[in-house]
Order: structure tokens, then sequence, then C-alpha cells
């Protein structure tokens, strides 16, 4: 019976394990941090970050289970048609990568969900991928 109520007590979405919304804005504010100083990552970023953070914010709250603010603000997600402007080569690809791994460590984001998180946004970085070297 005591296995049965733990279970009950498991979060059932990646943004509640993670600790929600505050640990949505410790990531985007890490990941954004980095990418405004990161050489390979400006010329394809605003200036001003705060818009494209916001999104980012909106995004990674409905990506992971949270309440579906992307979609009530933005409408549907269609990330690789929303990214197609910019070109995002294999080089940016791994830039943006690195800044969330530094974003996620820096939210102290527990094992497992630092992997899992990361190994979802990876395949998305993947997919955004549309300019050759």
């Amino acid at each position: 019976m005591e296995e049965a109520y733990e279970s009950s007590k498991r979060p059932g979405t990646m943004y509640e394990a993670i600790g929600g919304a505050e640990a949505i804005d410790k990531i985007v504010n890490g990941l954004y941090k980095r990418i405004g100083s990161h050489p390979d990552l400006i010329p394809i970023f605003p200036e001003d970050l705060t818009e494209t953070a916001k999104k980012q914010r909106y995004f990674l709250t409905q990506f992971f289970g949270g309440p579906k603010l992307y979609n009530a603000y933005r409408g549907q997600p269609m990330l690789r048609r929303r990214h197609l402007p910019f070109e995002i080569t294999p080089t940016r690809k791994d830039a943006w990568l690195s800044c969330l791994a530094g974003a996620l460590e820096e939210a102290d984001i527990a094992e497992p969900y630092r992997s899992a998180i990361f190994e979802k946004l990876t395949m998305t970085a993947h997919h955004m991928m549309n300019t050759p070297e």
C-alpha cells in the first residue's frame, strides 16, 4: 500500500517534475544569457532577446506538459517553418545545444530530467537545421 501511495505522489509531467514555471524561468534565463553572448548565435538572434525568451518560455512550458501557453499566445508551434528564415547550420545547432547544457546545469535540473530534456531538445535542434556549413 505504501508503494501505491508513493507512486501517486510522483509528478505526472516533465514540467511538474522539474519544478514548473520557476524551473522553466531558470532554464530560459540561463539559455538566453548564453545565447546573447555566443559569437555563433548572435547573428541570427535579435539584439533584444526579451520577446524571444518569452516565446521560448511559452514553448518549453507547453513542450514539457505544462499549460498550453504557446498555443494560446502564438498558435501551433510549427517550429521548422518558424525557423526557416534563420540560417541554422550544424555549428549553430551545436552552439545552441551548448548554451542549453549550460543553462540546465545552472538551473540545477536534477537527473534523470536534465538528460531527458537535453535529449528531447537535441532532436528538436537537429530538426531545425536548414543550412549546410
